[in-house]
C-alpha cells in the first residue's frame, strides 16, 4: 500500500495554492506536513482525499491511478481541527456511524467499535453523550470515528489545535503509539515544529505551496537542506546572521565580527547566512571558542524552569534559550555567547554550506 503524488499542482483563479508536489507515503507510516498557516497543508490533504482534483498531476493509490475517483469511493478517514461528533447521538453511536451507513454487519460493528475504543481509552465512555465528555474525549471520539474505517489513509488536519495545552500534550504522548498499531498511511498536518518533533515519523517541511524537504522528522531537523526549512522547524525561530566572509573572518556591517573556526575556513569569500538555534546562545562562556556579543534586552519571557531572552544586537534580533530563571530589565545592556561550532551556514542562494559539529555523524 502506498500514496504517492505526481507533480500535483492546485490553482485557485490566478493563485497557485500546491505547485508541482511529488511525495511518496508508504504503508503503516507517519508522514507530517509542516509550515504555517496558508503553507499548503490543508490544500494538499484534500487533493489526498479526493475532496479536491489537482489542476495537473496525478495521485495514485497502491500503483493505481486515483486522481478523478470521488472521495465516497475511496478508503479514506479525516479528522479535522474543529471535531464534530453528532450530539444526538452516544459516543458507541458516534464511532460505528460510518460503518452502519457502509451497512456493515452489526456483530463486525461491535468488535471494531471495542477495539478501536480501547485503543482510544474509551472503553467506559460508550453510553455517554458527546455532551458529557471533555474536550480531549470528544477528539478521541472524532479520532475513533475515523480509525473504525480502518482506512489506507487517515488524515488529520491540525487534530489538537483547539484543545488546551494539557491535553494536547496528553494525546500527542498517545498519538505515536495509536499510530504504530495500525498499518495506515497517516498524514498529520501541524504548524508547530515542536509537535513534529514529539511525534517523529517524517516531515514534509512546506512553504508557500511547495515542499522544501522531506524525509525522518529528525533529519529534516538536523540537516535542513535549505534556510526555509531550517526556520520552518525552529521554535522558537532560528537566530540568523547576513555575513560576509573576508580572509579569516565574518563580517557583519562594522559591528559583529566572527572569527573564521571549524569548517568555516573551507567556504570561499562571499556573502552568507548564519543560522543557529536560540539554546546555543549562551549567557555564559564555557570554552575559549565561543564569540562574546554585546547585546540589548527587548523583554524577557520566564517559563519556570528556562527562560526566553529577546535581544537585540546591532540592529538584529535574536532569541536566547536559558535554563532557569533571568529576569533582565528592558534596554538593558548584556554579553552574550555564540559558538561557531553550533552554526548552520547557509549560501547566497540559501542552500546549507556547514552543518553544526553538533549534528556532525549522526
Amino acid at each position: 500500500m502506498q500514496l504517492e503524488l505526481r507533480n500535483v499542482s492546485k490553482k485557485v483563479g490566478q493563485e497557485f495554492h500546491i505547485t508541482d508536489i511529488s511525495l511518496t507515503f508508504e504503508a503503516g507510516t507517519l508522514n507530517i506536513l509542516l509550515g504555517p498557516t496558508l503553507s499548503g497543508k490543508t490544500s494538499l490533504m484534500r487533493l489526498m482525499a479526493g475532496l479536491d482534483q489537482p489542476t495537473s498531476g496525478t495521485v495514485h493509490f497502491s500503483g493505481k491511478d486515483v486522481t478523478g475517483v470521488a472521495v465516497q469511493k475511496r478508503n479514506a478517514a479525516m479528522v479535522y481541527q474543529q471535531f464534530i461528533n453528532y450530539p444526538n447521538l452516544s459516543v458507541y453511536e458516534n464511532i460505528a456511524s460510518p460503518l452502519r451507513i457502509a451497512k456493515v454487519a452489526d456483530g463486525e460493528i461491535k468488535k471494531r467499535v471495542a477495539k478501536v475504543a480501547a485503543l482510544l481509552k474509551l472503553e467506559n465512555m460508550l453510553t455517554r453523550s458527546p455532551q458529557e465528555l471533555s474536550g480531549g474525549q470528544q477528539q478521541r471520539t472524532a479520532l475513533a470515528r475515523a480509525l473504525v474505517k480502518e482506512a489506507d489513509l487517515v488524515l488529520l488536519d491540525e487534530p489538537l489545535a483547539n484543545l488546551d495545552y494539557k491535553l494536547r500534550e496528553e494525546l500527542r504522548e498517545e498519538l505515536p503509539r495509536i499510530f504504530s498499531e495500525t498499518g495506515s498511511i497517516f498524514v498529520y498536518a501541524t504548524t508547530e515544529p515542536s509537535e513534529a518533533l514529539l511525534l517523529g515519523g517524517n516531515t514534509v517541511s512546506l512553504h508557500q505551496g511547495k515542499v522544501t524537504q522531506f524525509g525522518s522528522t529528525i533529519d529534516v531537523f538536523t540537516r535542513p537542506h535549505n534556510l526555509i526549512t531550517a526556520k520552518t522547524l525552529s521554535d522558537p525561530p532560528l537566530n540568523t546572521l547576513p555575513v560576509t566572509k573576508l580572509n579569516n573572518k565574518m563580517l557583519y556591517k562594522s559591528h559583529v565580527d566572527i572569527p573564521v573556526l571549524g569548517k568555516l575556513p573551507q567556504l570561499p569569500d562571499d556573502d552568507y547566512t548564519i543560522g543557529f538555534r536560540p539554546h546555543h546562545l549562551y549567557l555564559q562562556r564555557s570554552n575559549d571558542s565561543e564569540i562574546g556579543v554585546r547585546a540589548k534586552v527587548a523583554v524577557t519571557e520566564i517559563t519556570g524552569s528556562e527562560s526566553y531572552v529577546h535581544v537585540d544586537v546591532a540592529g538584529v534580533r535574536w532569541v536566547l534559550l536559558a535554563p532557569g530563571i533571568h529576569n533582565f530589565d528592558v534596554h538593558e545592556t548584556i554579553e552574550i555567547f555564540l559558538d561557531p561550532s553550533t552554526f548552520y551556514v547557509f549560501d547566497r542562494n540559501d542552500s546549507l554550506v556547514v552543518t553544526p559539529d553538533t549534528v556532525a555523524g549522526v
